[in-house]
């Protein structure tokens, strides 16, 4: 029996991802479920207008009211989760003209649309900066208990704990929403550093092998050319003192470069692990790789399947979960080192992110090794092999 090696991970994979808009049709199935549960407020006026309770002409004006207090609440909300308070003027109309709602719907038919007040509650929390929020939702509570003194002062107070906690609470998660997505930022600004940084230290090196090259073929040909005249021979050595430095310079810069573009598989499964988690989707990744007998184009080869892997599923895929996977097998064409990496995303739906893997197909087979990759039922799987010598086995002894 295999034991599931991320149980966690996969239960904090099916959170809704803060702060973030849904990506999939699943995601957006997830996140509405909470507009359902929030609806439930809207049971008590619902059921007075179904009721009959109500003239006609007083029953079509509750839909009305209804419908554009439902429309401001969920503008007011879904807009500004999470975000700043902009201070615009409008912001705080739209808060007050859903409390007025509130106010004339509950006082023009009845105690059952008291529940409103708790949806005036949590915009008051998810909308003002703390420093509003914190009179604004016991304003709030104030203004439900004076309008249930018209009929309904027995469900007002019991609705008074319940609006306080829910507009307060709500405070908290507009502060979680914006804490998440600012440090989304924050892992896309460490990352542009990273890789600003890296470029310049490859500038520097560049300019430090060949700012003396360069230097020196231009002394030469400067002699060379007072030479030429009357030292022909002397000239002479001098080019081909230029033509011996000039092809070391280009040495120098391929290996600079080779250097700088060769992937090395630790480096690619730490930065996994950091876009991963910065797109809110869990990793599942091994320990520090075994590369004993895998030869540096082999490393190199699945350290880019790796970086293409991860980019897909990152950009594509809208998965919660990606596992990645560094096993030695045995084949029939001798061991192997075996990176695969898998998804939930929607890789089963049978498009295939095939833009970059012809390119990985011909750097793995440079390298002596394959790729395969495809749509599995749910999500999409890619593994890469490379060739790896032979451990000695060190237990044989006579």
């Amino acid at each position: 029996m295999t034991e599931d090696p991320l149980p966690d991970e996969a239960r904090t994979a099916r959170i809704v991802r803060l702060g973030e808009s849904p990506r999939t049709l699943r995601e957006a199935l997830r996140k509405s479920v909470w507009i359902v549960i929030w609806l439930v407020f809207l049971s008590s006026p619902v059921h007075d207008l179904v009721s009959g309770d109500h003239t006609p002409a007083a029953t079509w004006a509750g839909w009305a009211g209804l419908t554009a207090f439902v429309a401001v609440y969920l503008a007011l909300v879904f807009r500004h989760m999470g975000k700043a308070y902009t201070g615009t003027l409008a912001v705080a109309l739209m808060v007050v003209a859903l409390g007025a709602l509130a106010v004339v719907l509950c006082l023009t038919l009845g105690t059952p649309w008291l529940g409103l007040f708790v949806y005036v509650s949590v915009a008051c929390g998810t909308t003002f900066p703390l420093r509003v929020s914190y009179w604004t939702i016991p304003l709030t509570a104030v203004v439900m208990l004076l309008v249930g003194l018209h009929g309904g002062e027995e469900e007002a107070r019991n609705l008074v704990l319940l609006v306080v906690l829910i507009g307060f609470a709500m405070t908290g998660v507009r502060q979680l929403v914006r804490t998440t997505v600012e440090l989304r930022q924050a892992r896309a600004t460490v990352a542009q550093l990273a890789a600003n940084e890296e470029r310049l230290r490859l500038a520097r090196d560049l300019h430090d092998l060949l700012g003396h090259s360069l230097s020196l073929i231009t002394l030469k040909s400067e002699l060379a050319g007072r030479m030429l005249p009357g030292h022909p021979d002397k000239a002479a050595q001098q080019i081909a003192d230029i033509e011996q430095v000039s092809r070391q310079a280009l040495v120098d810069v391929r290996e600079a470069v080779t250097g700088y573009r060769r992937a090395r598989l630790a480096d690619e499964l730490a930065g996994a692990q950091v876009a991963l988690t910065a797109a809110g989707v869990t990793a599942g990744l091994p320990p520090a790789p075994d590369l004993d007998g895998v030869p540096e184009e082999g490393e190199a080869a699945l350290a880019w399947a790796l970086r293409e892997a991860v980019t897909n599923v990152v950009r594509h895929s809208g998965a919660r979960r990606c596992t990645v996977e560094l096993l030695r097998r045995q084949t029939l064409d001798g061991p192997v080192l075996e990176l695969s990496v898998e998804d939930d995303g929607q890789g089963g739906s049978g498009k295939v992110p095939g833009n970059g893997l012809t390119g990985l197909t011909e750097r793995l087979e440079k390298a002596g090794g394959t790729l395969e990759a495809g749509p599995l039922k749910r999500g999409f799987r890619l593994v890469a092999r490379v060739p790896a010598a032979s451990r000695p086995d060190i237990g044989s002894g006579a």
